[in-house]
């Protein structure tokens, strides 16, 4: 006997029961965002590779690590998307989006890949929900969409939040820190862990992110960045927390927070929520005034966040149930109650009907564990009965009239 198929480990299967919430979150999120003038916007899973390697930073984990990259037939290098901000400023560059009036506000939702270690909240393919703005270097910008991440999480009634916030200066500033916090771990070097000592000529600041001991011990005295900021950058990000400050959005200024991608300039900031445990980040980012250029563009400052959409699933305290049907079509005759239900449909009322041929009974049943509110029970007679499931209350209608019956009773 053929041994039995198992899915290869870190892949995941959304069912039907699961959906509901999923659709709720995307539902939720589209409102929010439409309604603070982003438009959606889709790019394909396969992105040449490039785009990778040049915007997120060849040293990065990202990059490094994590992205699942080939050659076609065609001899492309081409990878599975592992974010989406790279993508949509590609995108922004090869449609001319520089020329439309600025700043262009984008939101996207779809699945990401990365090479990871599978764990609770930590897939090879994920999902995020994602929002930028292209064209302004404003800080109303950047507060703007931090305020709009906590009502998109706070909306789906996630508690335990917490923001954290920083700012990592101007590119030039951030280069001239960078020196010298390398320097200052060279002093230290015997002290780090392997992998820190291995990117200190490449990217010093993500030591801020190793769980390293003694790596933790010797950034616990480091010069931070905010400590370096240049006068225009300071006042940026003043604005920001000002703006914050006015809007009731609480934060903790977070000197070491420097994300995971190099095209970050200026905010950086970041949702962790305490109930996700080890996997507590739900959703951040911060501004990119560098990488369209890099990625070839004309010189045009950014802001964006994503956020996970299963982490966000895990940090909802109650998911919405599948949705019911209102109707379920009870009647010996298939082909009758077939006619039913699709009748119903066009009047966008949800109906189901039994599909398998079961006796009268079976059929309530069926109803019954549907969790439709009523059943519409056609008799061999032609002579059709509304009974409402939760009273068991039942009487005979027109079927002309069934339609308008049950929308009344939904809006009622």
């Amino acid at each position: 006997m053929a041994a039995r198929y198992q899915a290869p480990k870190g892949t995941f299967d959304v069912l039907p029961a699961e959906e509901a919430a999923r659709a709720l979150v995307a539902e939720h999120a589209g409102r929010l965002l439409d309604a603070a003038g982003h438009g959606r916007i889709e790019t394909p899973a396969l992105e040449e590779t490039e785009v990778f390697a040049r915007g997120v930073g060849a040293s990065t984990d990202i990059v490094s690590k994590e992205m699942f990259s080939f050659t076609d037939r065609g001899g492309r290098e081409l990878t599975l998307r592992p974010e989406g901000t790279a993508p949509i400023c590609r995108a922004y560059i090869e449609h001319g989006m520089h020329k439309d009036p600025q700043p262009v506000k984008l939101w996207y939702a779809g699945p990401f890949f990365r090479a990871e270690s599978p764990q609770r909240g930590r897939y090879r393919q994920f999902n995020q929900i994602g929002a930028e703005v292209i064209g302004t270097d404003s800080p109303l910008a950047d507060a703007e969409l931090i305020v709009l991440l906590d009502e998109l999480l706070r909306g789906l009634g996630i508690a335990d939040l917490e923001l954290r916030l920083g700012s990592l200066g101007s590119l030039e500033t951030r280069a001239a820190y960078r020196d010298e916090l390398r320097d200052y771990l060279r002093e230290h070097e015997a002290e780090l862990s392997d992998d820190v000592r291995a990117r200190l000529d490449s990217n010093p600041m993500r030591a801020f992110d190793s769980d390293h001991e003694g790596t933790r011990a010797v950034i616990g005295a480091a010069p931070t960045m905010l400590e370096r900021l240049e006068a225009d950058d300071a006042e940026h990000f003043a604005a920001v927390r000002a703006l914050l400050d006015a809007a009731g959005v609480p934060y903790r200024l977070d000197p070491t927070l420097v994300r995971g991608l190099d095209y970050y300039t200026r905010t950086v900031f970041e949702f962790s929520c305490g109930r996700l445990g080890a996997q507590s980040g739900i959703g951040g980012g911060g501004r990119y005034d560098g990488l369209i250029e890099v990625l070839g563009g004309p010189p045009t400052p950014a802001v964006g966040w994503a956020a996970g959409t299963e982490r966000i699933l895990m940090a909802m305290a109650d998911a919405p149930l599948p949705q019911r049907p209102e109707v379920f079509v009870v009647c010996a005759d298939g082909a009758a109650a077939f006619e039913l239900a699709l009748g119903l449909r066009r009047h966008r009322i949800s109906a189901q009907f039994d599909l398998a041929a079961r006796a009268f009974k079976g059929q309530m049943k069926r109803a019954g564990r549907s969790g439709a509110r009523f059943a519409a029970i056609l008799e061999q007679d032609g002579s059709l009965k509304l009974r409402e499931m939760d009273s068991g209350e039942q009487r005979e209608v027109d079927s002309a009239e069934l339609p308008a019956l049950v929308i009344a009773a939904r809006e009622a």
